[in-house]
């Protein structure tokens, strides 16, 4: 039985003292018997945890109970177990990290907020411009159709990535998107006080646009990345489309693995098979690293790592 659920959940509000906060917050969530990932700033809170549906109900409830949080909202998914190994609750300068030399306020500017049914109206308009907010291997493992990819590894390069690419979105009507809407609420802002005057945003974010019983997902291709122990969920309910690609032979892929080589930690999509003939590593470097992680874990013999290497080898030789 689905007996647990995942809550992910921001709220931009002043906190006073959100150093302390955080301290209180996590013995409140230890209470509980929570697990996730809670980040508070003096901003606010953004936060994806998970727990039974007795203690989801409890956290709720006593959030509800005090007036910054009372109106927040909560995007819920039933699971079958915890989706965290562990709880973390942190203080954080910024609730996302953009790190502007002047921050954006949502409250005081942000892009239009889009319902689902809106934003599916909108992508399908021709002077319209669909840009991701998230980090590129998010959007390889699943976007909506005829989104960009910024060339990114983290949110905080998103503004320069815009910078040096403005020529492409002059004159157009730009809707932007991320998971659960707390990057885009900042993202959207700072683009209108860069002068982009048509901004709009999916409220509530992908997963919210999966939940739409109207639009039930429709225009979204692959799976939606998400930061627990999941990887990943589905979004489209009428038809399921893979985009990922295999990191080693371009094959379709929705498997995440990280590389192998922790001085590296890339996350790549990649088959089982693949992840076991090349060692997880994602790169020649990576692979033939003194620390790589999946040889000590399968304990190979120097003999057998050389064997695998000639393999590798002669595949590509074959291939050429």
């Amino acid at each position: 039985m689905n007996n647990y659920r995942v809550l992910l959940y921001y709220k931009y509000v002043d906190i006073n003292n959100a150093e302390e906060f955080a301290q209180e917050h996590l013995a409140f969530c230890k209470g509980l018997g929570l697990k996730g990932r809670i980040l508070i700033a003096a901003e606010g809170i953004n936060g994806t945890c998970s727990g039974t549906v007795e203690q989801t109900d409890k956290y709720m409830e006593m959030m509800k109970a005090d007036p910054r949080f009372s109106d927040m909202v909560y995007k819920i998914d039933e699971a079958y177990g915890h989706a965290f190994k562990k709880l973390h609750v942190r203080y954080r300068p910024e609730l996302v990290t953009l790190r502007l030399e002047d921050d954006i306020d949502p409250r005081e500017q942000t892009g239009n907020y889009l319902s689902p049914e809106e934003f599916y109206e909108k992508m399908q308009s021709e002077d319209t411009l669909i840009i991701d907010a998230r980090n590129d291997y998010e959007f390889d493992l699943g976007h909506f159709e005829g989104a960009i990819k910024p060339d990114i590894r983290s949110f905080k390069e998103l503004p320069d990535w815009i910078k040096q690419n403005r020529e492409i979105m002059e004159d157009k009507k730009i809707l932007t998107y991320c998971t659960g809407g707390v990057r885009c609420e900042k993202f959207s802002g700072w683009l209108k006080e860069e002068g982009f005057e048509d901004v709009s945003q999916l409220h509530g974010g992908i997963i919210t646009y999966g939940k739409d019983p109207k639009v039930k997902g429709q225009k979204w291709n692959g799976q939606c990345y998400v930061f627990d122990e999941r990887i990943s969920v589905p979004i489209n309910q009428v038809e399921h489309v893979v985009v990922g690609r295999d990191h080693f032979d371009g094959e379709p892929c929705e498997r995440y693995v990280n590389c192998a080589n922790p001085e590296c930690n890339k996350q790549i999509l990649c088959s089982e098979e693949n992840e076991h003939f090349y060692m997880r590593g994602c790169c020649d470097e990576c692979r033939t690293h003194p620390r790589n992680r999946y040889i000590k874990e399968h304990g190979l013999s120097e003999e057998e790592v050389a064997r695998r290497e000639e393999h590798i080898e002669a595949s590509r030789a074959a291939k050429a």
